[in-house]
């Protein structure tokens, strides 16, 4: 199976300023990162950034290509359409995009989602999920969940509960802290895209739903394309947002 590893890495971060080139034990954050994708299996995995800084910190990093991206784009998706531009890569090439802020994601949940998409040819995304276990993420609106049909397409992605549980989502079960967890799956934000889609994507309006829920997968489903999901072979551990985020990645890979 080929398939190319994206990951888009911009230098402004509201929250943690210069955020790839934090210092994790000796290494930049996004070095950590490209390190989890080239164990993935990946033909090829590039960085895209808005930023100079990003470029100079990878240049000692001779198995990964660094390209320069265009500081308008509005989603990570569009910066990939525009590696796709740069690269020239063929239609029916794969592209995973990684997040630039996930040093400890697992490399076999990379390739996992590469082959879903590879194995599905009327799915023009893949993506992964993970059953919700822990109460507190039921009804958290930052725990996205997703919702697909008998083929493992998704139906819906939300930041409300879904599918609600009618009877078992009563306030008085709520307060009891005593729902049923069956059929509720929390999205991993962990991408494979054809890059002929790719290129489309970037034509597409913004949707109504994309607005509202404040979620660019809907705009996929918006436009009737079909989003692949399965369960991930491995949980992602969180992203790095804040500090706090930072000092518990340092800690794990501490230990």
């Amino acid at each position: 199976m080929s398939f190319i590893v994206v990951i888009p890495a911009r230098y402004d971060s509201t929250r943690l300023p210069a955020k790839p080139l934090l210092d994790i034990l000796g290494k930049t954050m996004i070095e950590r990162v490209t390190e989890q994708a080239l164990k993935s299996g990946a033909k090829q995995v590039i960085v895209a950034t808005d930023d100079q800084r990003i470029v100079d910190a990878l240049k000692h990093i001779k198995k990964i290509d660094v390209c320069m991206t265009s500081k308008e784009h509005q989603s990570g998706t569009d910066r990939l359409a525009e590696v796709c531009q740069q690269f020239k890569l063929g239609d029916d090439e794969i592209i995973v995009n990684v997040q630039g802020d996930e040093p400890l994601i697992p490399p076999s949940v990379i390739k996992q989602v590469a082959a879903n998409l590879q194995q599905n040819s009327a799915a023009s995304v893949a993506t992964l999920s993970a059953p919700i276990e822990e109460f507190a993420d039921i009804f958290n609106t930052n725990a996205v969940k997703v919702v697909c049909d008998k083929n493992n397409m998704a139906l819906y992605f939300s930041r409300a509960t879904i599918p609600w549980n009618r009877d078992d989502f009563s306030v008085e079960n709520q307060t009891k802290k005593s729902v049923d967890f069956t059929a509720l799956q929390r999205h991993i934000g962990i991408y494979a895209y054809r890059v002929s889609f790719l290129q489309e994507y970037a034509t597409l309006s913004v949707s109504p739903l994309e607005l509202i829920e404040k979620l660019e997968q809907l705009r996929v489903l918006w436009h009737g394309f079909k989003i692949h999901v399965e369960q991930a072979n491995a949980i992602p551990p969180p992203g790095i947002d804040t500090q706090d985020d930072l000092l518990r990645v340092i800690d794990c890979l501490s230990h």
